[in-house]
């Protein structure tokens, strides 16, 4: 019975799909309702395979970015173009969407730990832990279990790794690239750390304009392109690159950084 069925982290399907739906219930109204999301391009999921996909997204918050990526990934797939709207979506969730996240985050309460069921893939940073900067061996497990969802189905990486803007792009998400050989789809987001506290889970301000951007496919020669090659072209994509610093206002990434830590003891206690 499908009941019994789990994903290939062991997860229960049902439990899974009752989180999804859940979750999504939830935080519709944070994108189609207190906020608006404006979405482009989400015809290009409907085409996708059903797995070995690779999404890689600039980072904002939390969770408020995979969330929303969420909703329209199962919006797209259910025959609806660039919009949420009606959220009848959920009742069919894809359930081999994974999405790339820190351990201590998805274990930083209760609301979190029900979105790691939901499809995280708990990674142990290996170059910042409990907000300070350290230098970890990569944990080969945690390069293993990227390969094993995306052998199984989509994957979500922020392959910056933090939500500060116009950082480096990690270059293990490159190494993962060579060697799983996925299609890898770049998603542009904005706005989500104007609406949302850093977490992505309390409402900062409302009437804020979200968007996403989802791009063609990247073109990689998986055997010849270079590390430092894929690395570029991410950085491009993703609009992450410096030169784009040139064009965007940097200012505004940082208009929350006073209260940060007020937050961060909030949420420890959550």
């Amino acid at each position: 019975m499908d009941i019994f069925k789990r994903d290939v982290f062991g997860n229960n399907l049902f439990l899974k799909k009752t989180a999804i739906r859940m979750l999504g219930l939830l935080s519709h109204r944070r994108y189609r309702g207190f906020n608006e999301l404006q979405i482009d391009g989400s015809e290009i999921i409907r085409d996708l395979p059903s797995n070995n996909v690779l999404f890689v997204a600039n980072h904002q918050t939390y969770f408020a970015d995979v969330v929303a990526m969420e909703h329209v990934f199962n919006a797209a797939l259910s025959g609806r173009v660039d919009t949420i709207k009606d959220v009848g979506y959920l009742y069919h969730p894809k359930l081999n969407i994974y999405f790339v996240a820190a351990k201590e985050t998805m274990r930083s309460g209760l609301l979190p730990k029900i979105m790691a069921y939901a499809g995280a893939i708990s990674i142990q940073r290996t170059w910042r832990e409990k907000g300070k900067d350290v230098k970890k061996q990569v944990k080969m497990t945690d390069i293993s279990n990227i390969s094993k969802a995306l052998a199984d189905g989509w994957v979500i990486t922020f392959p910056q790794g933090t939500t500060t803007p116009f950082k480096p792009i990690r270059r293990g998400t490159a190494h993962i690239i060579k060697q799983n050989k996925p299609i890898v789809i770049p998603i542009v987001i904005d706005g989500f750390r104007r609406s949302f506290d850093k977490k992505g889970l309390m409402i900062k301000k409302r009437g804020i304009l979200q968007t996403m951007v989802i791009k063609e496919p990247l073109e990689i020669d998986y055997e010849n392109d270079s590390v430092n090659d894929i690395v570029e072209k991410i950085e491009f994509a993703i609009e992450q690159h410096a030169s784009f610093l040139k064009v965007t206002p940097v200012e505004e990434y940082h208009e929350e950084e006073d209260s940060l830590n007020k937050e961060r003891e909030f949420w420890k206690n959550y």
